[in-house]
């Protein structure tokens, strides 16, 4: 499934909207404003809460948790390496992602024992806050967006655009 995810750039706190590939508005994430750290809920378009992405704000590289109800269902971090990034997506049990590729310009992968099991590529949009997520049949695709809107706040928290 190809989703659209844009940014809301006039808005207090973080706002996404995420689209599915016929154009539906399926899902829209907000930001919580005057909190301690990120936190952000990924709502269904009647307002149902569906995840909820919290900020750690007590380690040394940026760290989410991603949580489904009330369970918590990964933890995104940010690896330190010298000249290029890496996200581990750590999921419980043995399935966890490693995220890799151009950050900067919204062009990388979610991995799987080396599988590539989604796509985030800005190629096909002209607006600067706007891009593809293209997830593969079977994944989870609720996961993978959450993560790629942690990754958007890490890797572009300062931008104006």
């Amino acid at each position: 499934m190809i989703y659209c995810m844009r940014q809301k750039i006039w808005s207090f706190g973080d706002q996404f909207t995420i689209k599915n590939e016929q154009g539906e508005n399926c899902y829209e994430v907000k930001g919580r404003i005057f909190t301690l750290g990120d936190q952000l809920a990924v709502n269904d378009m009647d307002g149902n809460k569906l995840a909820f992405i919290k900020q750690r704000i007590f380690s040394f590289m940026p760290n989410y948790e991603i949580y489904v109800g009330d369970e918590l269902r990964a933890r995104v971090e940010k690896q330190f390496t010298l000249f290029k990034s890496r996200f581990t997506v750590d999921i419980p049990g043995p399935n966890d992602y490693s995220v890799e590729g151009d950050f900067l310009g919204y062009n990388y992968q979610f991995l799987r024992g080396g599988q590539n099991i989604a796509s985030v590529s800005k190629q096909f949009f002209a607006w600067s806050d706007t891009y593809g997520v293209d997830v593969a049949e079977g994944e989870d695709d609720l996961l993978i967006l959450a993560s790629t809107v942690v990754i958007d706040m890490v890797c572009h928290s300062n931008d104006d655009s």
